[in-house]
This record gives structure tokens, sequence and C-alpha cells, in this order.
């Protein structure tokens, strides 16, 4: 009676029973997982090529973040910022240096970086720059996805993000993403930020012309503007640097950051920024119980120290390498674009063939797990632990996806 309620079918219908609808997931019920590999219910393994989206960089169950983790619950879990604990100095002060920046602030999730560095932005607008009270605004870019909390859906330009979610909250400008004519003319004097994603993650892993994120710092610079970089998917190896931003030598006044710094274990995001930027903070103007929590710290601090060797960003690169042109193989014969850096690409197929979501389900059934977006698109981002063989094996099954 048990081991049948374990069988796959049954399993995903107890869940959609007691579920809010907000994922459509895949019909798949992982149970274990180790490396770049899962194994569902009924015992069948899947190459995972979505990662958590980026929140699993370093592969499931990576034997230095897990031990890191088992020893700080033996230990200390929970104490909030009302105290300091003897995680927290360790992980801000090397994540900060990682980043190149005086400060960190931690938080839990990615959306909650977001909307940590818009209220900061908009705190160093008001008390830095000038702008007068309640006039800052920040411009964002179409087909962007930062999360989605109230503050964040007002700026999507994702009507399924978004319809039915208003009122909105105002203070955005949404200008085309890689237009830098268009970034030009939204910035007016009470510009306080222009918030970006370096690579855009949910839009179908877009890289912007090459040379806009030159402009943009030196734009930034020039109008006295923050540059905040969301590198929340981007960032922390995915792209075979440690930043997006590295591949146009782009430093950013803020870094937001999450997924991957939580090690596939704990919920962990930062903002990372100098002390003129996030220095503008006091006691009782922002906060979380959870935030900088000592077990995050302890597994982030691992986190950090893993991308601190360059190991996986030279990984990300090197086999990012050949799975683009793996891909990039199958133009023509299914596939009508791919784009993307490192060990992370955006397949568009011809929609006559299938959809993405079809083509993932078909993926699902040869054993690997991928994620569509936005139609016909599908989205590969795999572990960076992932190696050749594996890589080629997940290209081997795209192609015969696409070959029906």
């Amino acid at each position: 009676m048990i081991e049948d309620m374990l069988r796959t079918p049954a399993a995903v219908q107890d869940a959609e029973r007691h579920t809010a609808h907000n994922y459509h997931p895949l019909p798949v019920v992982i149970s274990s997982a180790e490396g770049a590999w899962v194994t569902d219910v009924d015992g069948k393994r899947y190459l995972d090529c979505l990662a958590g989206y980026s929140a699993l960089n370093f592969g499931h169950r990576h034997p230095t973040l897990i031990a890191a983790a088992h020893a700080q619950l033996d230990k200390l879990t929970l104490t909030s910022r009302a105290f300091l604990h003897d995680q927290f100095a360790d992980f801000c002060r090397e994540l900060a240096a990682l980043c190149g920046k005086d400060l960190v602030l931690p938080m839990n999730t990615g959306a909650e970086a977001v909307e940590t560095g818009i209220k900061v932005a908009r705190k160093w607008g008001y008390q830095v720059k000038g702008v007068p009270a309640g006039q800052a605004n920040i411009v964002v870019a179409e087909g962007n996805f930062h999360g989605r909390t109230t503050t964040i859906v007002s700026f999507s330009t994702d009507s399924d993000a978004r319809a039915d979610f208003g009122p909105y909250t105002p203070g955005f400008r949404i200008v085309p993403y890689g237009d830098l004519a268009a970034l030009t003319e939204a910035i007016d004097e009470h510009t306080v930020a222009v918030l970006l994603e370096p690579i855009q993650g949910e839009q179908g892993v877009v890289v912007p012309p090459e040379g806009y994120l030159h402009g943009v710092r030196l734009l930034c610079t020039e109008r006295n503007v923050l540059f905040i970089a969301d590198e929340i998917q981007s960032g922390l190896g995915r792209t075979g640097t440690t930043f997006a931003c590295e591949h146009e030598g782009v430093v950013p006044d803020m870094y937001l950051l999450g997924k991957a710094l939580g090690g596939g274990i704990v919920p962990v995001s930062a903002v990372a920024a100098d002390t003129d930027v996030l220095g503008v903070l006091q006691p009782g103007q922002h906060g979380s119980t959870f935030g900088g929590n000592p077990l995050a710290c302890a597994v982030a601090t691992e986190v950090v120290r893993l991308l601190a060797t360059g190991e996986f960003q030279r990984r990300s690169a090197a086999l990012g390498e050949r799975l683009q042109a793996g891909l990039r193989g199958l133009i023509g014969k299914g596939l009508v674009a791919v784009r993307g850096r490192g060990l992370w690409a955006g397949l568009d197929i011809d929609p006559a063939l299938m959809s993405g979501r079809e083509a993932c389900e078909r993926l699902m059934e040869r054993g690997v797990l991928a994620k569509d977006t936005h139609g016909s698109t599908i989205r590969l981002a795999p572990p960076l632990v992932i190696n050749e063989e594996e890589i080629d094996h997940a290209v081997a099954q795209v192609a015969a996806v696409l070959a029906g």
C-alpha cells in the first residue's frame, strides 16, 4: 500500500490536490539527488539541467557544503540579528572581499535582495544625491525578472506575473533591454538607480549587445545614478566568471546576490555595496528575522570559499564552450537560436515542431530535466559539477527530441 502511494502518478496527484497551483511542475517526483543527478520515487535517474534556477551551482549535496551544514546544525541555527553569532563576521567579510565591496547586508530570498536594493537606492537618492522626498525613480528593463513581490511585479512586463495584482507601486521607468539610447533618455535628475540583470534569465537567457553593460556603467557614473546588477541567477560562477558583469569588465555600485549563495541547502541572499551606498541604512530601517542566521552564514561562507578558488568559474567557462558549441550545432535542425554564456543557455525551438513545455516533457522522458519559458524557449543551466560526458549526453537528448 505505502509503496503504491510512492509511484509517481499518485504522488503528483496528491501534491496537486493539496497545493495552490502557482507552479506547473513536470510530472516527476524527486526523492534523492547527488551531484548533477536526481532520482525519482520510482528509482529513475535524471540529469538535472535546471539546477534549481542556478541555486544548485555546486550540485546536489556538495560534500563540503553538507559538512558545514551538519556541523552548524549541531551548534546553533538561529539567533536573529538582535545578537551577533560566531559565523556572521566571517561570512560578511569574505563575501565583501569576493565582491570587492565594503559592506554586505544578508537576507534570505532573491526577491528580498531586490527589495533591499530598491530601498537602499531610494534612501541614497534622498540622503546623498538630494532628490526631493517622494520623487525618486528607478529605471528597469523590459523582460526583466527580479522576483514576484508586490513592488517588483509593479515593474514587470510579464502579464502572468503582473496581471490582477494591482494597484502597483510607482517610481519605476521601463526601457527596452539593451537599448542604451532609451536608457539615457529615461534618466532624469530624480533617477536614483538603474536596475538590470547582466543576462536576462527568465526571459530566455538573453545576453545584451556587446558594450551595453559598459555603456550603462559610464552613463550611471556620469549622471550620478547607482548601477544595480541583479546577479541572483547570473552570478557566482554560472557564466564562467564570478559575476556576469565581468564579461565587460564592469563593476556595479551594488550587487544583488542569492540562489547559489545558499549552496542548494538554505535560502541565502545578500546585497553588497560600498559604505557610501549601503551605509545609509541605520538600525530599525530594514531587517529580517532569518537574514544572516548562523546556519545560512556557515553554508554561505563555504560557498564563498569554493568560489574564491576559481575552480567553478573555470569549469563553467571551459564546459560552457562545449555546451554552447553542441547546441549551436542544432540550429537549423529544430533550433532557431541559441543564446548564453558559460553553463547557461536559452534554446529557441521552431514553434512548428513543439512548445517549450512539450520539449521539456520529452526531455524528461529521456532522463534530462530542463525548464521552458515564453512559449517555445527552454533553458539549460546544469550544475557546475557536470562533466564533459554528461554535457554531451544532454545535447544528444536535445537532438533526439528535436528529431522526433
